[in-house]
């Protein structure tokens, strides 16, 4: 005889495909996929990684042991946007077949998620967008990210905005009010909860460095509209400060790119006091700016990442998706003149007020709470309400 759910067991049981490829996907996303894992009995998760990183996922993985469902395994070597658009749409399309999810969750503004987004609207399945609404309005910078994310948010169902500007953003954008929820940035979960754990660098020249004697500055630059002149002008400026501060020391994570690792050794490797090292763990990179004493970059996440452990953050852009952070005092534009470079950085490491200034600014970017938000947000819609969460309230 067949057995049939009831129809309150039917309303309770959902599936969510959670798609991503990249370390800051991963990152941001381990802490949502915990909190589904918790409520397993009735949001049954599916997770699938497109790899369109390979070696930095996987380290990830390992950190936030996530063992993904699906792998399509996408990286090759000189890929472009175009391969991976591609890749992904045909790599998903039997998942999407076979598992038919309630929901897609992407998370960002990669390439992986905008193919992600576009499979799901094709099988005419809900997307929800964490990290949604962020923007700069000039479609080349970043690029291709900017419209990746904002295309995203064309196709997306539920934007999960991580801070009031994002969602002012989307409604900019008529995306209707009742679908954006302002829940604070999941990287911020992430963040906290490695930074609390202790930790020993084992590895060369970390392990040698004396932090506490030594004012350590981080730079990293990756980029594509930095790669050539201004990625020469960053490292020129790097070289004026050597010579300038002879308590500094420069750590510079070298992005894997030839186009970024071909300039960076040839301008600096060999340089007294500055350290070209290789990109690092997630879990050692957290702890690598908790120790600097600032840092210099051109990456989005360390713009949120840097002010909750109270570090200042000089932007190596001329523009930014994530304004909140320049109006909190906890980052500072200086583009890639290497004039302003050295003067915005100088004025950091001789003027105790303004670096105060910055190091004890609030951080914009959330609370250590998002994902919770974001999964109690999910499970509402999915049984057909929503609960009025936001960041600052209970959930």
């Amino acid at each position: 005889m067949f057995e049939f759910a009831t129809i309150e067991e039917e309303k309770l049981t959902f599936k969510i495909l959670v798609i991503f490829g990249t370390r800051p996907e991963a990152i941001k996303l381990a802490p949502v996929i915990h909190r589904l894992a918790e409520r397993a009995d009735h949001l049954r998760q599916i997770l699938v990684v497109t790899a369109q990183h390979r070696e930095m996922l996987d380290q990830v993985l390992r950190l936030f042991n996530i063992k993904p469902d699906y792998d399509l395994d996408l990286m090759r070597p000189g890929q472009s946007p175009f391969e991976i658009t591609a890749q992904v749409l045909l790599g998903l399309k039997p998942i999407l077949e076979t598992e038919r999810p309630d929901i897609v969750l992407v998370q960002g503004d990669t390439t992986t998620v905008l193919a992600a987004s576009l499979a799901a609207y094709y099988f005419k399945i809900p997307i929800g967008h964490v990290e949604a609404g962020l923007r700069t309005y000039d479609k080349f910078q970043p690029f291709p990210e900017e419209m990746n994310r904002r295309l995203t948010g064309v196709l997306a169902d539920l934007h999960f905005a991580p801070t009031p500007t994002a969602r002012e953003h989307l409604l900019h954008e008529n995306v209707p009010a009742e679908r954006i929820f302002v829940t604070g940035n999941t990287v911020i979960d992430s963040l906290l909860s490695v930074s609390n754990r202790p930790y020993t660098f084992n590895i060369s020249p970390l392990d040698r460095l004396d932090f506490e004697r030594r004012r350590v500055i981080l730079v990293t630059a990756h980029r594509r509209e930095n790669w050539g002149a201004p990625l020469r002008s960053i490292c020129a400026a790097i070289q004026r400060l050597i010579g300038d501060f002879s308590d500094i020391e420069v750590v510079f994570s070298v992005h894997k790119n030839p186009a970024v690792r071909q300039i960076v050794q040839a301008e600096l490797e060999g340089l007294a006091r500055v350290h070209l090292i290789e990109p690092l763990d997630y879990e050692p990179f957290v702890h690598l700016m908790k120790r600097a004493c600032l840092i210099l970059t051109d990456s989005g996440g360390i713009q949120e990442e840097a002010p909750s452990l109270g570090k200042p953050v000089l932007v190596l852009r001329n523009v930014t998706e994530r304004p909140e952070g320049i109006a909190a005092g906890t980052l500072r534009l200086v583009g890639t003149d290497t004039e302003h470079i050295v003067e915005q950085t100088g004025r950091l490491l001789t003027d105790p007020n303004a670096y105060a200034a910055m190091a004890q600014a609030s951080n914009p970017y959330g609370d250590g709470h998002a994902a919770e938000r974001i999964v109690t947000i999910l499970e509402g819609w999915l049984q057909g309400h929503i609960p009025n969460l936001s960041i600052g309230g209970s959930v």
